[in-house]
């Protein structure tokens, strides 16, 4: 089993900044992406970012490019989300995601954290 416990949620206003963080613990060693996603109220949950466990390959969806970006601290086992400019419309739940291959779709990540909420306001 793998844990992912995220923090750095909050309210923020438009055109400001917020990092989040997503810590792993357990069988990390399963691990080959981390992934972030959101869900907005009435939506589906949505891809944000990936990156790969080594760092090596990351991606975003259009809406974020270029204003987050994501990281990988091994050392920590932690997946951070810097998110500038941020925008009404990026209010939602942030969750992150393990798993053991590179996809921008959901159900294909093996292990979820319990999200933390985003809230930017106009």
């Amino acid at each position: 089993q793998v844990q992912l416990v995220e923090s750095g949620g909050g309210l923020v206003q438009a055109g400001g900044s917020l990092r989040l963080s997503c810590a792993a613990s357990g069988r990390t060693f399963e691990i080959y992406t981390m992934g972030w996603f959101r869900q907005a109220p009435g939506k589906e949950r949505e891809f944000v970012a990936f990156t790969t466990w080594g760092g090596t390959d990351e991606y975003y969806a259009d809406l974020v490019k270029g204003r987050f970006t994501i990281s990988m601290d091994n050392a920590k086992s932690t997946v951070y989300l810097q998110m500038n400019s941020l925008k009404p419309d990026d209010t939602a739940v942030y969750y992150c995601a393990a798993g053991r291959i590179t996809t921008i779709y959901p159900d294909s990540y093996d292990y979820w954290g319990q999200g933390t909420q985003v809230t930017v306001s106009s």
